[in-house]
């Protein structure tokens, strides 16, 4: 009897090339990886023989089943499933590739330019399978493994949410310079423009806390905005990292 076709160390296979899953390939192929894609948008396909090293699920959760379908039996032992999805538990991994090893990430957009972070979790993932994980989406930017898979669905709504909350807040503070009186195009560079100079600040160890003070001058026109800003600021923020986590939630429940 022939033996198996073990998977050829290194060999990464990425299933989806969407938003996140086109951020992740862009970094791996500046980064020298050869990755194997199954989209059909890229009209690129799975060899037709053999098996992967890293099979990398990134797409949507609502499909997950119908997509992996050109999988097979190809996620073999010696294959480590990694999804990016949000909601699929680890559990309906193992169930469709028993084989594997499996493990759960979750990058964000600034993947695409190298600053994403990710959350990650693998409760049967060896020492050198995590390595391929920090070093896979360490090309994108941080990484930082979770204590419970149970931690997604927040890391989810804060994280991998969170990059929508802070462009939405781009186009309030623009819209807000408008009706100021600022020319909407002008509205628009000041707006971007303040906040990645903000972020660049907010990127060390100094408390966002102290930075924010460092800004505010008593009786100035700093405390007079963020009299009005955050009061609703931490409530309004809890409320939407809230719904965010509970549709992480719902999207991991089977359909009935």
């Amino acid at each position: 009897m022939a033996k198996p076709d073990l998977p050829r160390p290194g060999s990464l296979w990425l299933i989806g090339a969407g938003n996140m899953g086109g951020a992740l390939l862009g970094r791996w192929r500046a980064a020298g990886r050869e990755v194997v894609v199954a989209d059909p948008r890229l009209g690129l396909h799975l060899p037709p023989a053999g098996h992967a090293a890293t099979v990398v699920l990134a797409v949507k959760p609502q499909a997950w089943h119908a997509a992996t379908a050109v999988l097979g039996e190809r996620a073999a032992a010696g294959t480590l499933v990694v999804s990016v999805m949000a909601g699929v538990p680890l559990t309906a991994l193992a169930e469709r590739f028993p084989a594997a090893h499996c493990a759960r990430a979750m990058p964000n957009t600034p993947a695409a330019v190298g600053r994403g972070v990710t959350g990650l979790f693998s409760d049967d993932a060896d020492a050198d399978e995590r390595a391929r994980l920090e070093a896979l989406f360490g090309d994108a930017g941080s990484t930082a493994w979770l204590d419970a898979e149970a931690e997604f669905d927040a890391l989810t709504a804060v994280s991998g949410s969170g990059p929508a909350y802070l462009f939405a807040f781009v186009e309030a503070l623009a819209a807000a310079g408008v009706t100021a009186g600022l020319a909407p195009d002008l509205a628009l560079r000041l707006a971007r423009a303040t906040v990645t100079g903000a972020a660049a600040l907010a990127d060390g160890d100094t408390d966002p806390a102290i930075l924010r003070a460092a800004v505010t001058s008593a009786g100035g026109t700093t405390a007079a905005g963020l009299a009005v800003l955050l009061p609703a600021l931490g409530p309004l923020l809890r409320d939407t990292v809230a719904a965010a986590a509970e549709r992480s939630r719902a999207l991991g429940k089977p359909a009935i």
